[in-house]
Parts: C-alpha cells; structure tokens; sequence
C-alpha cells in the first residue's frame, strides 16, 4: 500500500514538529499509516525548511518503509493540474493523509475503498488513479457524503486548541477492539494520567514496574488479616490493574510498544496474581487458622502452573515478534470451533478470566465481607486456567507458529 501526503509551504514548522502525546505531529502522521500497513511513502513538499524538519529516523518509524520526496511547487490536491505532475509516481491505488492528520491505525487501515474522488481533501481517502486520470467526470465521480456514521475518525491539527482535541481523542481511543465493558470503565478513568505521562520520558515498562510495586503494598495489606486492611489491599490491586492498563495504553499512543513489553507485561501481570493470592492466604491464615495454608498453597500451585503454561502457549502460537496477537487469536480459534462444547464454554467465561475484570470481584468480595469465597473460588478457577490451557494447547498448538522471515531493508529515494 503507497501513501501520498502532501506538506504546504505555508505549513508552520512549529506545528510539524508539535508533540501530539509525546510524537511529532509529521512523525505520527507517517508511523500511525506504518501501523496500517502502509509501506511505501510519497511525500510531496515546497519548501526547503521542510528537510530541515523532516526527520526519517526517529523511534517511532520502523525499519522497511521507502520513502520517496518529490518537490512540488503550489501543489493543490483539489486541481487536476497539480496530479498531473506526480501522475507518474500514483499507483493504481493509493491512501491520501492530511500531513497533519491524527487518527490510529485502525481508522487508516478500515477506510473503505471507494471509486471516487473526494469531496474534500482535508482527511484520509481511498483514492483510485483512475478517478484522477478522469477528472472530467468529475460529476460523475464525486463521492456522495458520507452517512454520519462512516465519518473520519481523527483531528485535523491546526491550532493549539486543535492539538489537545487530537490528544484527547488518542487516549480515548488507546484501547483494544478486545476491551469489554469493565476495562473500557478502566481505562476511561486512566484518561488524564496516560496524557499526562505522554509526556514525560516514563516509558511503558516503568508504568508496568510501578504496578508491581504497588501489588506489593496490596499483598502486605491483605496479609494483616484485618476487614480493613483488606479492603486498603483490595483498592490498592484495583490500583495495580489500573497501572496494567495504563502499561499498554502509553506504548500504543507513543508506539512504544514491543514484543519485550508484551512479554514483560504478561510476567508482571502473572507476579501480581502471585502476591495477591499470596497476602490473601496469609490473612485468611491469621483470620481462620493453619487449614487456610494448605489452600493456599494449592491456589499459589495452580497460579504458578497457569501463568507457566499460558506464556508456553503465547509463545507456541505467535511469531516472535507479534506476542500481543495471542488473544485475538485464540478467540477466532475458539470461535472457528464452536461446535466442540469445551471451546463454546470457554468463550463464554474467558472474557471473566482478564486481569481488569478481577479487580472488580476483588474489591466488591471483599467490601462485602466475602473474602474467604474469591479465595476458593481462585482456587477452582487457576486449576481450570492451567488444565483447560494445556487442552487447546493439544487442540489450536501442536506445530509452533514459524518465525517471520524479515526484511529490514528500508530506502530513502529523494527527487528533485
């Protein structure tokens, strides 16, 4: 997939370089399309202050994108006149972005493919060189307007006020296709925090390591085996789970995001179970006695079985690199294989089982004085985890997923 953008004169140098969550403005443009999988670039400009501006090697931009400048005087997307000079470079297809567009990935790669031309050029399109070799039928191939419903998603930035609306819209829209109703609840309260750690050089993994530090405190509290100590530790993990949220929410918005992340994630996440389930036995063990011990070490076992066996199966059913498609995949899997009882099951309760919705049985069990019953209902469930885990690791992974064959290869073609 090409990409075309095309960055005015009249473009204000400041404004390119105007951090949007961290990023500048021209940088995000370019990585969130990278993120769409676009892969070829052409980046129409009319003023030499833009190679000055423009830079090809920052974090954000991966590895194996060609990028071709092509300068053009008084470029108008909305003149024939002014295609007809690149006509040559446009392939039969191509994605037009605003150069100061933001948006996510997602709403880049869902534009639907359309055979005409744009009304306006002021936000991403699917555009066919065919529509602009055609110019003259214009009346016969101009776009209807879209249905409210299908509009652009995303901010045109041209003004301060216009970059914090971008910003905004980034963190709202930071999650996962996969987020249920409690992370969604999670995550909007995480909106003011995650903006604000953008920027700040806090990366990702320090989010995750705060959340850690903070399941600490939660395991010590519950320990005391008090109703309100537990209730503090209980608050204290709903804390934790929002750090988990906001691990993941900075890495996308800052395309800080990386295998060793999702990694380093999981493991984090799988020590926090660990020190909960930890600090709950030994309150309960204060609270009712030696029996409680012997529980609990059967829920630490089971735990400790199923954080090993589920980062086994990640690693098993996903490329090196892709750790973070794990469960979008494991979801089509189970619903491809819906016929088989176990498999419609699991992906009725599965959704249960994630991190952000615990945190809410965690604290609502132990408000209500219902500690001792998560504790064994724990119990149950990390048996299940470990032993259903090892089933479709039989069923969905008996061949592990072979690693991609990458081409690192980037260029950089400059015509002028």
């Amino acid at each position: 997939m090409k990409a075309i953008l095309v960055i005015p004169g009249s473009a204000d140098p400041s404004l390119l370089c105007r951090e949007i969550c961290g990023v500048p403005l021209l940088e995000r443009t370019l990585a969130t399309a990278q993120r769409a999988g676009v892969r070829e670039f052409l980046i129409l400009w009319s003023d030499d202050v833009l190679r000055e501006v423009v830079s090809l090697q920052s974090p954000p931009l991966k590895s194996g994108s060609n990028f071709q400048f092509l300068r053009v005087e008084g470029f108008h997307p909305e003149v024939q006149a002014s295609w007809s000079k690149v006509l040559a470079q446009l392939p039969e297809r191509f994605i037009w972005i605003p150069w100061n567009w933001v948006t996510d990935g997602r709403s880049i790669k869902e534009l639907p493919r359309c055979h005409y031309l744009p009304l306006g050029w002021g936000e991403p399109t699917s555009v066919e060189k065919n529509a602009i070799v055609h110019w003259s039928e214009i009346p016969l191939l101009s776009e209807p307007p879209l249905p409210e419903t299908e509009t652009r998603i995303g901010v045109a930035v041209t003004s301060e006020e216009t970059a914090i609306s971008a910003e905004k819209m980034l963190v709202r829209r930071s999650g996962k296709v996969l987020d249920g109703i409690h992370t969604s609840f999670n995550r909007s309260l995480c909106w003011p925090i995650v903006r604000w750690l953008s920027h700040t050089p806090v990366t990702p993994n320090v989010v995750t390591l705060g959340g850690v530090g903070v399941s600490i405190l939660s395991c010590l509290l519950f320990a005391q085996g008090t109703y309100g100590a537990s209730v503090a530790g209980a608050l204290l993990f709903f804390l934790a789970g929002l750090f988990d949220e906001m691990d993941g929410m900075l890495a996308r918005i800052r395309f800080a995001d990386s295998a060793f992340g999702t990694w380093f994630e999981g493991i984090a996440d799988g020590l926090s179970y660990l020190l909960l389930f930890g600090g709950i036995t030994a309150g309960l063990y204060r609270q009712r006695g030696p029996s409680e011990l012997i529980a609990g070490m059967a829920l630490l076992c089971g735990t400790m079985m199923s954080l090993v066996v589920l980062l086994f199966q990640r690693k098993r059913a996903t490329h090196p690199d892709r750790p973070h498609e794990h469960l979008g995949k494991f979801y089509g899997l189970l619903e491809g294989d819906s016929s088989n009882l176990v498999s419609r099951v699991v992906r009725k309760i599965q959704p249960f089982q994630k991190r952000g919705v615990l945190i809410h049985y965690v604290v609502l069990f132990t408000t209500c004085g219902g500690l001792h019953v998560l504790f064994y209902l724990a119990i149950l469930g990390s048996h299940l985890t470990w032993s259903l885990a090892l089933y479709f690791n039989g069923r969905f992974y008996r061949e592990p997923v072979k690693p991609l064959i990458q081409n690192n290869v980037g260029s950089t073609q400059e015509a002028l």
